[in-house]
């Protein structure tokens, strides 16, 4: 457990989105190690409106299967929550770097319509994940039951990555909603907030040899008094 802000600064550093995984299942009492840390995070009214449908072997490979073939048929695809109207500045400048360092990682050349659409294609792959949690939040609760089910996302892959598992948060598959409230029976009062996949890191995957950057703390902070 970390002890000092240093530790903590190291565990963030450390922790990255994997795109590249073996196919080792991750032991089970592992998983609920990394849950049971996640739940600790803070929510409003201690609300903890977070719940997860987490697969593990043959399911995994069966749920990637139905993913894979919705997302062909339905490309659009219909999310629980609206998706960012646009990107722009900084925001922008950041996102387009991230994509660029991933194609150049793995040999996607710009204007390469094919090698693109195979790579955005791996988030339905799950990115060769053994499992995969659908975090979802009751919808009476709103924008801050999403907040709240952040701390979680952000405590779950923190958890994962002091245990030595690799993880990478997906809204792409909040994408296919419908289709996930079916599969997983996950009732219509709840939101589907987004996937993370989870596993051990493959670290000869060329994804994975690419890390994006953060802003400084003075960008970060406007400070008053």
């Amino acid at each position: 457990m970390p002890s000092t802000p240093a530790d903590l600064d190291a565990l963030f550093a450390t922790r990255h989105s994997c795109r590249g995984f073996r196919p080792d299942p991750v032991p089970r009492d592992v998983i609920r190690q990394i849950v049971g840390t996640a739940r600790r995070a803070p929510s409003w009214c201690n609300a903890q409106p977070w719940q997860v449908s987490i697969t593990c072997g043959a399911e995994t490979d069966r749920f990637r299967a139905a993913l894979m073939d919705q997302a062909m048929r339905d490309p659009q695809g219909a999310p629980d929550l609206p998706w960012p109207d646009r990107y722009v500045g900084v925001y922008q400048d950041r996102r387009r770097a991230c994509g660029l360092a991933l194609y150049q990682a793995v040999g996607v050349t710009k204007g390469d319509g094919a090698a693109t659409a195979r790579q955005m294609m791996e988030n339905f792959n799950l990115f060769g994940a053994p499992h995969v949690a659908i975090l979802s939040s009751p919808r009476d609760l709103g924008p801050y039951g999403a907040l709240d089910c952040g701390g979680f996302v952000t405590a779950f892959t923190l958890a994962a990555t002091a245990a030595g598992v690799a993880t990478i948060a997906q809204a792409a598959l909040a994408l296919h909603a419908p289709f996930l409230h079916d599969y997983f029976d996950i009732p219509e009062d709840r939101q589907i907030l987004c996937g993370i996949s989870f596993g051990y890191a493959d670290p000869d995957h060329p994804a994975n040899s690419f890390r994006t950057t953060r802003a400084a703390v003075d960008d970060i902070i406007d400070w008053k008094g």
